[in-house]
């Protein structure tokens, strides 16, 4: 067994994130995002059915603001749980032209009428990356419940999937639509 990476002098889990894949890539991503330490926070499942709590009424309505803020996002199904959430975000081919300028070196690129590439050290935070995505959303999320004055976090980090074709999509997105459902029978009990 080897041991966690050093960061900081602090052991570090390596990242679940598939090696070599670039997250910005499009595709359809199944995401599950939890609270911390579980907490049932997002409401309560009465008859599988999810009733959300203010606090689930936030994270739901910022959920769905996601393609207000990445163009390229498409939300597919998604469903608020007591404790955690379950998605599937599909990143579509994004045309963006990307622009630099840094005058004070005398370099500029609005002379080029288009620029298709974009160099970035860490493949899984380009922007519109799946991790940014979440990143984001967790952000908003954070200072919009707190704002209302509950004690909130989240879980470190999510669980991601990506969808390979057609069959396992509709797989999961049934699997998210019944989440609620199959709640109690998974030994969950309000």
């Amino acid at each position: 067994m080897t041991m966690p990476d050093l960061f900081r002098n602090r052991y570090r889990i390596d990242s679940v994130r598939l090696k070599n894949w670039d997250y910005s890539t499009p595709g359809a991503y199944f995401i599950t995002i939890c609270t911390k330490n579980r907490e049932r926070v997002f409401g309560r499942v009465k008859r599988g059915e999810m009733i959300l709590s203010e606090i689930g009424k936030i994270a739901d309505s910022h959920w769905r603001e996601i393609p207000n803020h990445f163009p390229s996002v498409h939300l597919d199904e998604f469903q608020m749980m007591p404790d955690h959430l379950h998605g599937i975000v599909i990143i579509e081919p994004n045309n963006s032209v990307f622009v630099v300028e840094t005058p004070e070196s005398g370099v500029s690129t609005t002379t080029i009428p288009r620029i298709t590439t974009k160099t970035v050290t860490n493949r899984n935070w380009n922007p519109g990356s799946l991790g940014v995505i979440v990143n984001q959303y967790k952000r908003i999320c954070t200072i919009q419940i707190r704002k209302h004055g509950y004690v909130f976090e989240w879980q470190s980090r999510f669980h991601d999937h990506i969808i390979r074709n057609d069959a396992e999509l509709n797989r999961i997105r049934k699997y998210i639509r019944y989440n609620p459902v199959h709640w109690h029978n998974d030994g969950h009990f309000d």
